[in-house]
């Protein structure tokens, strides 16, 4: 029998005062049923990473070490001035290889469903080789969080949710071999 996967469900926002953290934990309870992977809640706000550009850091070593022992991620992705969060940005740029042939499933949410800053990361995907994956559960402001803050998902969600991680969990899988067999 293969070893699970290891996915980890990353965080893109580090404001006060954020709902990522909600929107996370409630992936994380989604995911515990399945009993197909490991899953774990990866908040980039723990890993205090600089501004690119600036010297190496310990932070920025922890992350890459993070990333390297994960197979497959999900983005809670928010959407600020039509594009994803300046921390979460950062934290694809703090990182290169440590991102390469990985899978990942995005959940975003925002007043138009943040899906003006998950083609932004999809974009970013690209460039990084790592496979998103085509569903995409989106979650709106006005529908999914009682004034703009508290986590209320319709049930709506749920089969998004599980589609993504089967895809997530397919592609992660797929492309494995090529992690595993690199030089």
């Amino acid at each position: 029998m293969s070893e699970k996967l290891k996915v980890g469900i990353i965080l893109g926002s580090t404001r006060d005062g954020r709902v990522s953290p909600q929107v996370g934990e409630w992936l994380v309870e989604k995911a515990k049923g399945r009993e197909d992977a490991n899953y774990e809640l990866v908040d980039i706000k723990d890993f205090d990473l600089p501004l690119l550009g600036t010297a190496e850091s310990e932070g920025v070593k922890r992350w890459n070490e993070k990333l390297d022992s994960l197979d497959a991620f999900v983005f809670v992705v928010a959407e600020y001035n039509h594009s994803m969060t300046g921390a979460l940005k950062n934290a694809f740029d703090s990182a290169k290889e440590s991102w390469h042939n990985k899978a990942a499933g995005i959940v975003s949410y925002g007043s138009a469903g943040g899906t003006r800053a998950a083609e932004h990361v999809r974009q970013v995907c690209a460039e990084l080789m790592i496979a998103d994956v085509r569903v995409h559960p989106v979650l709106s402001l006005f529908l999914d969080f009682e004034k703009g803050q508290t986590f209320t998902p319709r049930d709506l969600h749920d089969k998004n949710v599980n589609d993504m991680f089967d895809q997530v969990l397919a592609w992660g899988g797929a492309l494995k071999p090529l992690r595993t067999n690199k030089a």
